[in-house]
């Protein structure tokens, strides 16, 4: 890799091409549609969860004012019912999307003493079966779990630490 002073669009370009020819870049492979719905349904869920959880941080400041409008109360009540109902509904699509396609890897990842089924459908999911990663340390990079030694200068020692961004 060629080092320089000077960062623009013309001097990236110059470096991925010459990574590109330099290496063997492998084809793009578009998302199946089942792995396209179940991103977008992560990403709904995620949403979802936030949302209940704000809602439970109303409504227990709302408990903790003394006297909550019971109006209020139930709208509260009604609207984390409703969140609950949504969050279960994409779980159970989820999970009949994974197993039409990657039963076998779901089973064996819920086996693994602390792995539950929503850990398991996100790792499948993400990884698409664990084919987008060659090795362990490239999922890891991905995931932004690898330990890393930060530094400044050469008199201060970093602490060897949980990466919060991939390096690799």
């Amino acid at each position: 890799m060629a080092l320089s002073k000077i960062k623009t669009d013309k001097s990236d370009a110059k470096a991925i091409c010459h990574y590109a020819l330099s290496n063997e870049v492998p084809l793009y492979n578009a998302l199946n549609n089942v792995q396209a719905e179940c991103l977008q349904l992560f990403r709904l869920m995620d949403s979802y969860l936030k949302k209940r959880t704000a809602t439970k941080n109303k409504l227990h400041g709302e408990e903790v004012l003394g006297i909550p409008s019971r109006y209020v109360y139930r709208s509260l009540k009604r609207d984390l019912k409703h969140l609950d109902k949504e969050v279960r509904g994409i779980e159970t699509r989820l999970l009949e999307l994974v197993k039409q396609e990657q039963q076998q890897q779901l089973t064996l990842l819920t086996s693994i003493p602390g792995i539950g089924m929503k850990t398991a459908l996100f790792l499948v999911v993400i990884t698409d079966g664990f084919t987008k990663f060659e090795k362990a340390s490239q999922l890891c990079s991905y995931v932004g779990i690898t330990p890393t030694i930060r530094e400044s200068g050469n008199s201060v020692r970093g602490r060897s630490r949980i990466s919060l961004a991939s390096d690799e």
